[in-house]
C-alpha cells in the first residue's frame, strides 16, 4: 500500500483544473476582458458547451445543473446559448482553428437529440471548425436509441458516462439509481454509434461503501471495456451543496478508509492493464490519453486530464469557464441572468482573473507535477516553500535534485498536496476544497 500520512492530507486542496483556481475569480474581470481576449485569439482552440440540465438531480452532484422539467425554461436557455455561440463566433477570426468541442453539463442528453443537432449546426455556422474531436457527457438512464443515431451521424467519438457505482444500495444512498442493465445497454449503444473512447466516472468514499463493493464496480467496469476511468473521491460539502444534506453523513467512511479505497482501486486497475494518469484517472494503452501520457503530453484543463494541446479554451453556456494565457473568466452562473445578458447582445462573462507572469510560472509547475509527476522549479519558488516541502521529502514521497522536483511512487496520492505548496492564494484562503484523497 501507499504509506498513509494523515497529517499531510489534512488540508483540503483544489483539483487544479486551472491556475489560479476559480476561487480567485472576481468581478474585476468581465465582458470587456472577454471581448478583447476573443478578438485577439490565434491558433488552435477548444470549445466547451455547457448544458446545465438533468432529467433527475443526483444528491451528491456538485455541477451547476437543474431539473429539465420545464419545457419553456429549457427552450429559453437554448435560445440564449445559440446567441452566445453567434456573439462569440463573431469575435473570432480566421486565425483561430477549433479542433475540439466538448459538450458537458448537467447532462447534454437532457435536451432533445434534434436540439443537439441544432447546436452543432450553430457551431459549424459561427466557428472555424477544423475537423474537431467531439466529446459528450451522458446520463445512461435516459440515453435513447435516437441519441445513438445522432451521435453516429455527427461523428462524436468520445463520451463519458456518470456510473459512480454498480451497487444498488449505494446508488439509493446517493440518489442515482441506475440498474446494471441501463449502463450495459448504453455502453453497447455508444460502441455501435462509433464511440472509440468511452469514460466511466466512478466514486469511492460513498456512504456505507465497502472495499468489496468498490471491487465489484471496478471489475464490472473492466468487463464492460471502459477505455478511460475516473475514480473520484466523494466530497461531502453540504454547506456548499444543500442537495447533499439528503446523504447520510454518519455512514461516510473515514479518511483512512478512503485512502485504502483509493490505493485498492489504483492497484486493481493497473493489474487490469490500465495506464495511470495521476493517481485517480486511468486509460487503456491504446486510448489517446494513455498515448499522450507515454509521450509526456498530458495536460490539465477544466475537463480534467486531457491530451488536448490547445492553450485556448472557450466556454459557451451558463457558468462555463474560458481559459486564455493571460486571463480566465466564467460566464454568468444563473441561467436567468445569463439569458438576460444575451438578450441584450452582451457577452455573459461575469468574473474571472488576469494571469500574471508569476501565475503562469506557478501554474506550469502545478500542471507538470499533476500530469507527469515532475517539474523544474525556479530557486526563488523553492525558497518560498522550503519548510512546507520538507515533510514530503523526509518521508520519501518526493525528491529534489537541484532545481527538479519529482514525486516518487509512494507520493502519488500526495501530488495535489505537493502541488498546492506552489499556490500562494491557498496560504491564507479559508475556501473549502475537496479532500486530497
Amino acid at each position: 500500500m501507499w504509506p498513509y500520512h494523515p497529517d499531510l492530507l489534512a488540508t483540503p486542496v483544489p483539483r487544479y483544473t486551472s491556475f489560479p483556481t476559480a476561487a480567485e475569480f472576481s468581478p474585476a474581470v468581465g465582458a470587456a476582458d472577454a471581448d478583447a481576449a476573443l478578438r485577439g485569439a490565434v491558433g488552435d482552440a477548444s470549445l466547451y458547451v455547457h448544458i446545465p440540465f438533468c432529467e433527475k438531480i443526483c444528491w451528491y452532484c456538485g455541477c451547476n445543473t437543474g431539473a429539465a422539467n420545464k419545457t419553456h425554461r429549457l427552450a429559453s436557455y437554448l435560445d440564449a446559448l445559440h446567441r452566445d455561440i453567434a456573439l462569440t463566433g463573431a469575435r473570432l477570426d480566421d486565425r483561430v482553428a477549433v479542433r475540439r468541442i466538448a459538450f458537458g453539463g448537467g447532462s447534454p442528453n437532457a435536451i432533445a437529440p434534434t436540439d443537439f443537432v441544432r447546436l452543432v449546426d450553430a457551431l459549424t455556422l459561427h466557428m472555424a471548425l477544423a475537423d474537431p474531436v467531439l466529446s459528450i457527457e451522458l446520463d445512461p438512464r435516459n440515453l435513447t436509441a435516437e441519441w445513438g443515431q445522432v451521435l453516429h451521424g455527427i461523428g462524436v467519438t468520445n463520451a463519458s458516462m456518470g456510473v459512480q457505482t454498480f451497487a444498488p444500495q449505494l446508488q439509493a444512498a446517493i440518489g442515482r439509481v441506475q440498474p446494471d442493465s441501463d449502463i450495459a445497454r448504453a455502453t453497447a449503444m455508444l460502441r455501435k454509434a462509433g464511440i472509440t473512447s468511452l469514460n466511466y466516472d466512478l466514486m469511492y468514499g460513498l456512504p456505507g461503501q465497502t472495499l468489496d463493493q468498490l471491487e465489484a464496480t471496478l471489475r464490472r467496469t473492466v468487463e464492460l471495456g471502459a477505455d478511460r476511468i475516473a475514480l473520484f473521491g466523494y466530497a461531502h460539502v453540504p454547506h456548499m451543496l444543500p442537495r447533499q444534506r439528503r446523504i447520510d453523513a454518519s455512514a461516510l467512511p473515514g479518511q483512512d478508509e478512503r485512502f485504502a479505497m483509493a490505493d485498492f482501486g489504483y492497484r486493481l486497475l493497473l493489474d487490469a492493464g490500465y495506464v495511470p494518469i495521476g493517481f485517480d484517472h486511468f486509460a487503456l494503452p491504446g486510448d489517446p490519453l494513455a498515448r499522450a501520457a507515454a509521450q509526456g503530453r498530458v495536460r490539465r484543463n477544466f475537463q480534467g486530464f486531457t491530451d488536448d494541446a490547445a492553450s485556448t479554451l472557450i466556454g459557451l453556456g451558463a457558468s462555463s469557464i474560458s481559459c486564455f494565457d493571460d486571463v480566465l473568466w466564467q460566464n454568468e452562473k444563473n441561467a436567468g441572468r445569463y439569458r438576460m445578458l444575451l438578450s441584450q447582445d452582451l457577452l455573459p462573462a461575469s468574473g474571472g482573473v488576469r494571469r500574471s507572469a508569476d501565475d503562469r510560472r506557478r501554474g506550469a509547475v502545478i500542471e507538470a507535477l499533476l500530469c507527469s509527476g515532475a517539474a523544474r522549479v525556479d530557486p526563488d519558488l523553492l525558497a518560498c516553500i522550503d519548510d512546507r516541502l520538507a515533510p514530503f521529502l523526509t518521508r520519501d514521497l518526493a525528491v529534489l535534485e537541484a532545481d527538479h522536483l519529482r514525486i516518487l511512487p509512494d507520493g502519488l496520492p500526495y501530488a495535489r498536496s505537493i502541488a498546492a505548496l506552489f499556490d500562494p492564494y491557498r496560504q491564507d484562503s479559508q475556501r473549502r476544497f475537496s479532500s486530497a484523497v
